[in-house]
């Protein structure tokens, strides 16, 4: 059967020059996040704040990965703690069978100024913003020859704008004048110059560049992704679902910005091995609270206890950003205080 996404490419195309991105219904701003649940209990809502705290990192980041990184996890178990408010919302829709279903999501609005330290203790890479729009210039071949995709096939290219969104940006496509759609040549050989001269109308110079077309199997696309004429980064995949495919240039194009424009905050030290005091411990049990404390920030990989001096017990501790970032983390608790002097000495409460 041929593919929908595909046939809507037949359809007539638009002589307006102007770009469109994804209007999907979401959740407002990137510290907020949707997340669909199975009831409104505190253990099904705390599940659904550790999900959209991830979410919200992602998009913080542009990075997959960004729940997974050392000392993120710890957090995702106290997520609460980063939520400023939320909501719930019905939602109605009609199943593939054409039934009428029903589901909840959890609206939820994190603290920008708590999300954002947390960034920085663990030392994530942070996207800055603003963030590009980068044009999409997408051909799709379903066996009848190349076709653009442009403003009035907004609805086949969007798997890949909605997957833009879900990493932090938002990609655009061209209005799909006779000018652009003569670009088609020029995407399927791979002419970036080209595309870059087509796309010159628009803002940034940034142009994602994707061929969709069936291959042994399904299907097969091509991407290239350009950024100021230079080309960042190049890349295929092959799959039945061509909507995936899609979904894989989005992905790509968020994978080569970020390696280029996310930076990691230096304000709170670099990773590495710092020499730390605690003082008022004066028993076994001072001990065992503080280690046990201590080794459960996000902040510390690896916790030596070295000697006992005058000052207090002495640690070598290894931090994922320097003292300042375990002294940002201690202080949220009031388990220690203190944290001046160098090296930085904290004191049992």
């Amino acid at each position: 059967m041929a593919f929908a996404m595909a046939m809507l490419l037949l359809a007539s195309f638009s002589a307006a020059a102007q770009r469109v991105e994804g209007d999907r219904v979401k959740a407002e701003g990137l510290y907020a996040a949707e997340i669909s649940v199975n009831g409104q209990g505190e253990a099904e809502r705390n599940t659904g704040f550790a999900r959209g705290l991830a979410q919200v990192l992602g998009r913080l980041t542009g990075d997959r990965g960004a729940a997974s990184k050392p000392g993120v996890g710890q957090e995702l178990r106290r997520a609460r703690d980063y939520v400023e408010g939320y909501d719930y919302r019905q939602d109605e829709g009609v199943s593939a069978q054409g039934a009428p279903t029903f589901g909840t999501t959890l609206v939820i609005r994190f603290d920008e100024e708590k999300v954002n330290e947390l960034a920085d203790i663990v030392g994530l890479a942070v996207w800055p913003q603003p963030r590009p729009k980068p044009v999409l210039w997408l051909a799709i071949d379903d066996g009848s020859g190349p076709r653009l995709v442009g403003l009035k096939q907004v609805n086949a290219a969007r798997p890949a704008l909605n997957r833009a969104i879900d990493r932090g940006y938002r990609l655009g496509l061209p209005g799909g004048t006779a000018a652009e759609q003569a670009a088609v040549g020029a995407i399927w050989r791979g002419d970036t110059a080209a595309v870059a001269r087509a796309s010159s109308a628009y803002s940034p110079p940034m142009q994602l560049v994707g061929k969709l077309y069936r291959s042994a199997g399904g299907w097969t696309a091509d991407w290239i992704f350009v950024d100021g004429g230079k080309v960042l980064s190049t890349w295929s995949a092959s799959d039945v679902d061509a909507r995936k495919l899609m979904t894989s240039g989005a992905d790509g194009a968020a994978d080569a910005l970020i390696r280029r424009y996310a930076k990691r905050g230096t304000s709170l030290g670099l990773p590495g091995t710092y020499r730390v005091i605690f003082s008022g411990i004066n028993s076994s049990e001072d001990f065992m609270r503080v280690s046990g404390y201590l080794q459960k920030l996000q902040v510390v990989r690896k916790l030596t206890p070295v000697r006992a001096s005058a000052q207090g017990l002495e640690f070598d501790m290894e931090l994922l950003t320097g003292t300042e970032g375990l002294r940002r983390a201690i202080l949220r608790d009031s388990v220690l205080s203190g944290g001046e002097g160098e090296p930085p000495t904290f004191t049992l409460n």
